[in-house]
């Protein structure tokens, strides 16, 4: 109830002034609003927290990776330049006569702490292709989850905002599409356009355009009450084109749980190239990926090496379950019908 002149005439000097009804709206919407929610929320903080230094490795694996190709111009030493890199690149392999194969983690005995995780069978730092592996895996992760989500928004905003028979057309492309297994649609796609070599960039594409259905659906299921809010009908009648409405109106306000679904998908996105990569339809060695890492090791040293197995399936775990910690929490925030 808003606060009347009785009410303020009752307040003691000094006392805070009292809030009114639109003050506490107001609170309870926006950005900030969101993430004091998700700071509150233990699982949020926790899947932020692990994200966020899963986040770290890879920019700092992208940047170690390149940093003697960007400097190889600036610096007349070409020595220089090859000893910048923190780590050796993963697919280089030891000079013959210094490889130390498949060595075990340095605290199990054999191990050195020159090789804190081991060494692979080629004798390749294994902690090394594991910080590496994070690199490949997130930047799938999210170009993939970037293909679904933006093609998925453009088909489920214009599906639902026209309605009629474009709804019809473009809703019935969607459910064929889904309708197929994604894992036979995405084989499928990646042998018909690597004439026969697989490489991990078609499976990045092929499992984003599998996502597409799922994106339109969830924003067309949005985007069919928002067009009919107040706003959108003031708009149209001021002469604002239907693309700017989409861009300007219909999308920002349907994107919501698009988001949130959004930062789940980046969990599965990794597990499922991961799953290509093992089955062989993913990444190729010599590419640093967890999957193709644990393919070889199951394939090959599952009871020589088991450790070969451990440390790319543990990554994977930890970093799937960050995601879906923190999606889950971001859901929390977003959803309205929570008030704490």
């Amino acid at each position: 109830m808003a606060t009347t002149e009785s009410q303020l005439e009752e307040q003691e000097p000094g006392a805070p002034e009292a809030t009114t009804d639109d003050e506490d709206v107001e609170a309870r919407v926006g950005w900030r609003y969101t993430l004091a929610k998700v700071k509150r929320d233990a699982t949020a903080r926790i899947g932020f927290y692990i994200v966020a230094i899963v986040l770290v490795i890879a920019a700092f694996a992208a940047v170690d990776s390149n940093l003697s190709r960007l400097t190889f111009g600036a610096l007349s030493d070409y020595r220089a330049a090859q000893a910048l890199p923190f780590f050796e690149h993963p697919t280089a392999l030891p000079e013959s006569g210094e490889a130390q194969r498949n060595v075990p983690p340095a605290f199990v005995d054999g191990g050195t702490l020159s090789h804190p995780l081991g060494t692979d069978p080629q004798g390749r730092d294994y902690f090394t292709r594991i910080v590496y592996g994070s690199q490949v895996s997130v930047s799938v992760g999210l170009v993939a989850t970037a293909i679904g989500l933006i093609g998925g928004t453009i088909v489920g905003a214009i599906s639902g905002y026209y309605g009629g028979w474009v709804d019809d057309v473009l809703m019935r492309a969607v459910e064929t599409l889904y309708a197929i297994p994604p894992l036979v649609l995405i084989i499928v796609f990646i042998v018909f356009v690597s004439d026969g070599s697989p490489d991990i960039r078609y499976a990045v594409i092929g499992v984003g355009i599998t996502f597409i259905p799922v994106f339109a659906r969830i924003i067309r299921s949005r985007v069919l009450s928002v067009r009919e809010m107040d706003y959108i009908e003031a708009a149209r009648a001021a002469g604002v084109k239907d693309r700017n409405i989409i861009r300007r109106h219909v999308i920002p306000n349907s994107f919501a749980p698009v988001l949130v679904y959004a930062t789940l998908q980046i969990g599965v996105t990794i597990l499922i190239v991961a799953g290509l990569s093992f089955l062989g339809y993913g990444a190729q060695p010599p590419t640093p990926d967890w999957g193709e890492m644990l393919r070889i090791a199951h394939g090959r040293y599952m009871h020589s090496n088991i450790w070969l197995s451990i440390w790319p399936g543990l990554a994977i775990l930890v970093t799937i379950m960050g995601f879906n910690l923190f999606g889950d929490g971001l859901q929390d925030a977003l959803d309205p019908r929570i008030k704490n």
